[in-house]
């Protein structure tokens, strides 16, 4: 189930390819909604002439958040509804938040909520007030910034990444030339292609399950992530825990470079009495 939901990254991906040719409508649809909020219409305006030319290979994933409602189904077919959650201008970068609520065709029942955040380099300076353009529609207590306790962590959990576990993730649908191919990853900035920051996540999620879940994924209630640095195949991740009544506070490093790749939280829906 972890993976399947870990999967719907494609859709993320799919949706700022195709931004700029439905750009008209959105901007239409967006003005109606917020009604007053003209500044919002100029900024995303400015936005889309960017976002048109924009180089995808300059796109990196920042954040992730996840509610899970009910157990996927073990056969279903699933219909996705995309909605923007927020767009912020940071000079020489944009932050686009995408949701992606996800529900079961047949039944209409919520499965799970996906909201997205990724970076998009070199789409910045789209504001026209001398104050930048900033959007968000959802709770502060739903980002992923987190205090990383002091303390001894509760657990700790060390697996390591296999040298073509890119190339598997990839057939969860994300193709994204960055965690491929090797020009590619250096027109990026990298030495060679890196990990999917989801797969990054379902490694730390993975370890949660085993280490304070004891192995029940239905404990799991949602799921925060932020990236703070790229991982390559192979290497080794370390992920702390710190239990918190029913969240989990995490953080995972990268043994090999000694390094803090990824923080955030799980919620979860109780504990085991084994703990």
């Amino acid at each position: 189930m972890l993976l399947t939901l870990m999967s719907l990254n494609m859709f993320t991906m799919k949706m700022v390819r195709s931004l700029s040719r439905y750009c008209l409508h959105l901007q239409l649809c967006l003005y109606v909604i917020l009604g007053q909020v003209v500044s919002f219409f100029l900024a995303w305006s400015e936005f889309c002439l960017l976002l048109s030319i924009y180089d995808p290979r300059l796109l990196l994933h920042g954040q992730q958040y996840i509610e899970l409602y009910k157990p996927f189904p073990s056969s279903c077919q699933i219909h996705n509804k995309i909605s923007l959650a927020g767009l912020h201008d940071k000079g020489k970068a944009a932050i686009l938040e995408i949701e992606t609520k996800s529900y079961e065709k047949d039944s209409g029942d919520l499965l799970c909520m996906n909201r997205t955040t990724v970076f998009l380099r070199g789409a910045g300076g789209f504001s026209k007030s001398s104050k930048p353009f900033s959007y968000t529609n959802y709770p502060s207590n739903q980002t992923s910034a987190v205090k990383i306790p002091e303390s001894i962590p509760f657990s700790v959990f060390e697996d390591r990444t296999q040298p073509s576990q890119a190339l598997l993730y990839r057939l969860s649908g994300d193709h994204n030339p960055l965690h491929s191919d090797p020009i590619i990853a250096k027109v990026a900035g990298f030495s060679q292609p890196i990990l999917h920051g989801l797969c990054t996540l379902g490694f730390a999620v993975r370890a949660i399950i085993k280490c304070i879940c004891r192995g029940d994924q239905d404990l799991i209630k949602s799921i925060a992530g932020r990236f703070l640095l790229h991982v390559y195949p192979g290497e080794t991740l370390v992920t702390e825990m710190w239990l918190e009544g029913l969240r989990v506070i995490y953080r995972t490093k990268v043994k090999e470079r000694k390094r803090t790749v990824l923080s955030g939280f799980v919620d979860l829906r109780g504990l085991t009495s084994s703990l």
